[in-house]
């Protein structure tokens, strides 16, 4: 079987495709695209939503393989508990021992997590290309306490052709303190078409 890799990832339509491509890429994916391709992405979520003074606990949504909370819990931020699609990304999480507890489910379904549980939330490569719209950010809401912290990663084109401009306009009077900052989501090292992709990290509050 041929290695998963990111023309994969944005190649995907529904839940089920990224589960099956997850499925095969959860075990090697660390080394086969996050180390090879300098993904520098997940470490500068974690500053953002440190420098914008958040705190725990925290909800890692579409955490994958854990990249984010390990920067997290570098940084001393506790407790984070992990959401993702993948149970094969959620095993590879759980080795690391850096989340409370890890959840498995569909963000547009409904996440059986109470509401307002959460002082912040973060997320770092899910609100991307045939992954998650905009949308997804109303249940994400749901589960953040008045105040909480947002640090959300956005593909620069997906942003666009989603039009999350719209959705943060519609959103006004819900979340407060909105800024776009725009980063570059691979280091000096990354090779292949997308090693100067780029993106925005949405950082807010609920209000």
């Amino acid at each position: 079987m041929t290695e998963p890799d990111l023309q994969d990832a944005y190649a995907l339509e529904t839940p089920d495709d990224a589960k099956r491509l997850y499925a095969n890429w959860a075990e090697t994916y660390d080394r086969s695209f996050a180390e090879d391709m300098d993904f520098v992405l997940p470490a500068r979520v974690a500053q953002a939503f440190v420098g914008a003074g958040g705190g725990g606990p925290v909800l890692d949504f579409g955490c994958g393989t854990g990249l984010v909370g390990q920067h997290l819990a570098d940084l001393g931020i506790a407790p984070v508990d992990g959401a993702d699609l993948s149970p094969e990304m959620l095993r590879v999480a759980e080795r690391k021992e850096v989340y409370r507890k890890l959840i498995e489910g569909n963000v547009l379904d409904g996440l059986t997590i109470p509401t307002g549980t959460y002082a912040g939330v973060v997320s770092s490569g899910t609100f991307t290309h045939g992954h998650v719209g905009p949308d997804a950010i109303d249940e994400l809401l749901r589960l953040a306490a008045p105040g909480a912290q947002f640090a959300l990663s956005i593909n620069g084109a997906h942003f666009e052709a989603e039009d999350f401009a719209a959705k943060f306009t519609t959103l006004a009077g819900k979340i407060t303190d909105l800024t776009l900052p725009e980063l570059r989501f691979y280091g000096d090292r990354a090779i292949g078409d997308h090693k100067d992709d780029i993106g925005k990290i949405a950082l807010f509050r609920k209000a």
